[in-house]
């Protein structure tokens, strides 16, 4: 048995995998609370992951009726590009600043121009740094909180952090470091050129983890950990990933021809590549995965979030809403909404406020405003499949994960706006059975070093054919104009390019 962890921005889950049989046995979940203030700030204490993960994998233990000691091995899944730094006696320095922070926007702007621009930070690094993204948090943290800066001894993701916590061991995965702004994702080493621009005393360099493979062991259980989490001392702890690099594994997205769709907090749109096709547009992240090669991806900044915005302003259940979002048509006459609460990464859009358009006396109404939300953050993921399809990704099917994932309605959307066919995976916390079997993959490597990830997610992922919807082409044709109105908006509001017009490689 594998226990697979998910520490995200809303909270942790926990799954306990039998990954002879394929079976998840037992699930647990704990929430997280989120500091958040102007100007984008948006941080986590990160004793509130350590608290969640004690009580998620405590639930999943029980609910599956086993002992903790015959657990083999714990992957950690974690929120990407997220900073927490350590001092030299390993305790924590200040709150991890999150991935959706947008506080170092003005930072990663002079980063990116130190770069040589866009197409510099894509030439050197083969991803173009964006304010979510680590590097210039540690610019800002340089500036902002230069006493706590001048005790950094070391770096981490907040996947990172946890296989820290676990084993005393600082080390990082390939997948998780592409997204820090200071990895080459083409070699899959530190570019330390970057952290001496920022820290010319070698300060960061040396506080950076160890880069391990996605199929290799950061060690095993710390004794007194073991004895009060009552897990298994010898069981092992998998190098683990970004939460996207997990729920690739998650959804057996480790082959081309599989694109994954993420409907959580934010939306995350990636494909299986075997080499490292660096897409020239700047939204495109060509991540390396954690199962050994890359994994291109566009990360929206809004999704369920905005969703949870409208409900709370009109006091809606998610039943209420779902109903009120089934009132209005498609396109709900005319009401757009720019979604971004949060800023937005794609289109890139750091300091942008979400905004509503087209509202007149007769269609502001609340099934409209239901409808628009939803749409608007569609639209977001419509036009990161632009641009993924631009780079020549192709994919006959879609595979639905996260908590959106599990509404039928959405489902539907989905489909209709992206003109392709969508299906959900038989388990829905992809990025947590993923990280469950990675460490399967791991701990048989250990014996087999030929042992198979495709074999094992084979017998652990499955898709729920119950989940499946086709596109309704009156629909998708209806979505069409409404989403041509949202690339007007987002152009004239910004001055925003957007991508091309891929309907004809849409169909």
């Amino acid at each position: 048995m594998f226990l697979g962890i998910d520490c995200g921005t809303q909270g942790t889950k926990a799954l306990l995998l039998d990954a002879a049989s394929g079976q998840v046995l037992g699930q647990g979940s704990a929430s997280h609370e989120l500091i958040s203030g102007p100007n984008g700030h948006r941080e986590q204490h990160v004793e509130q992951w350590t608290a969640a993960f004690e009580a998620a994998a405590a639930t999943a233990l029980a609910e599956a009726g086993v002992a903790g000691d015959q657990v083999l091995g714990i992957g950690v899944s974690g929120q990407q590009h997220g900073l927490v730094t350590l001092d030299s006696e390993g305790q924590v320095l200040r709150p991890a600043k999150l991935w959706c922070d947008t506080e170092s926007a003005a930072e990663n702007q002079r980063l990116l121009h130190w770069l040589g621009g866009e197409r510099g930070s894509l030439e050197r690094l083969g991803v173009v740094i964006a304010p979510g993204y680590t590097v210039s948090k540690l610019l800002w943290m340089k500036e902002q909180h230069p006493q706590l800066f001048e005790r950094i001894a070391h770096i981490l993701l907040p996947h990172d952090y946890l296989n820290y916590w676990l084993t005393g061991r600082y080390s990082t995965e390939y997948g998780d470091a592409s997204g820090t702004g200071y990895f080459d994702v083409h070699t899959r080493h530190w570019d330390l050129e970057i952290l001496r621009h920022i820290d010319a005393n070698g300060r960061l360099e040396a506080a950076l983890p160890e880069l391990i493979g996605p199929d290799k062991a950061v060690g095993t259980l710390r004794p007194e950990l073991a004895q009060r989490l009552r897990l298994n001392p010898n069981a092992i702890v998998s190098s683990g990933g970004g939460d996207n690099m997990m729920g690739a594994i998650g959804t057996g997205n480790i082959h081309p021809g599989a694109i994954t769709m993420s409907l959580g907090t934010s939306g995350t749109l990636y494909a299986f590549a075997e080499e490292p096709r660096i897409s020239p547009q700047p939204s495109v992240a060509t991540f390396c995965s954690s199962s050994g090669g890359w994994l291109p991806l566009i990360c929206t900044m809004n999704l369920t979030n905005a969703n949870g915005a409208i409900r709370e302003l009109l006091q809606l259940d998610l039943d209420q809403f779902n109903a009120l979002v089934a009132q209005a048509p498609i396109g709900a006459e005319g009401v757009t909404l720019l979604p971004f609460l949060n800023g937005e990464r794609v289109p890139a859009l750091p300091q942008a406020t979400a905004s509503l358009h087209g509202l007149t006396a007769d269609n502001l109404t609340r099934a409209n405003l239901c409808r628009a939300v939803v749409e608007g953050v569609t639209f977001g993921l419509r036009y990161g499949l632009d641009l993924l399809r631009e780079s020549g990704i192709r994919s006959e099917r879609i595979q639905l994960i996260g908590g959106g994932a599990k509404n039928p309605l959405w489902r539907q959307v989905v489909a209709d706006m992206m003109a392709t066919p969508v299906v959900c995976t038989t388990q829905s916390e992809a990025a947590a059975l993923g990280a469950a079997i990675q460490a399967a993959w791991c701990h048989a490597r250990q014996s087999d070093s030929q042992a198979s990830l495709i074999e094992i997610c084979e017998r652990c992922v499955g898709l729920d054919e119950a989940t499946a919807v086709e596109p309704e082409p009156k629909a998708v044709h209806a979505y069409e104009q409404a989403y041509r109105r949202y690339r007007q908006l987002v152009t004239a509001t910004y001055g925003q390019q957007t991508p091309p017009d891929l309907t004809t490689v849409a169909r």
